[in-house]
């Protein structure tokens, strides 16, 4: 059945052009529809792996795969605008200092610390070039470049806004301080970190 006999073969080779041209354009629109359907999911592929969890929070929220990938894609052009710059090896120093200061201040005032820890969270996404919009905008501007974290800025900002209500248990501000402080490990750089 899937071989095409001597003579049917013959009949072909000797048919109107204007069928081949129409075999050929059929030909021509397969590749294509192939290609774009290939290219399509190499994109989903290389978003999924790049946003992580991100990816499947943003599809879930977004309703449909091709708004979430669109979604992701404009936040990935929104930051490539950005002048994201690392910090200088002294507002590094500076700011570990100022970490390990209000972690300390943790033991005795948790509400307290939390604020700040939010705070210098904020300072150096300042520091580094973050705009300073909504706090959604914020965690957008993080996605593309620090998708593991993005879920524990949510998680912290969400204990501090209980916290502010006086809904928030002293576990709850321990689990945001430890959410915070992944964060700032994470925009302040590991190496540093470790040096200083």
């Amino acid at each position: 059945m899937g071989i095409i006999e001597t003579e049917d073969f013959c009949m072909l080779a000797n048919s109107d052009p204007a069928t081949w041209y129409i075999i050929g354009g059929v030909v021509i629109v397969l590749l294509v529809v192939v290609g774009i359907i290939l290219a399509r999911r190499n994109r989903s592929a290389q978003l999924q792996k790049r946003f992580g969890s991100e990816y499947d929070r943003t599809l879930k929220r977004a309703g449909s795969r091709d708004e979430a990938e669109r979604v992701l894609a404009a936040r990935e052009a929104r930051v490539k605008k950005m002048h994201l710059e690392e910090l200088p090896k002294g507002a590094k120093t500076r700011y570990v200092e100022e970490w390990r200061t209000v972690q300390s201040r943790f033991v005795d005032e948790p509400k307290r610390a939390l604020t700040q820890a939010d705070s210098l969270v904020t300072s150096v996404m300042r520091d580094r070039g973050y705009p300073m919009d909504t706090f959604e905008q914020r965690v957008a501007d993080l996605s593309p470049d620090h998708p593991g974290v993005v879920h524990n800025y949510r998680a912290a900002h969400s204990i501090a806004v209980k916290s502010e209500r006086g809904d928030a248990s002293t576990e709850d501000l321990r689990q945001a301080m430890v959410h915070y402080r992944s964060l700032f490990d994470e925009l302040v750089g590991a190496d540093e970190r470790h040096t200083a």
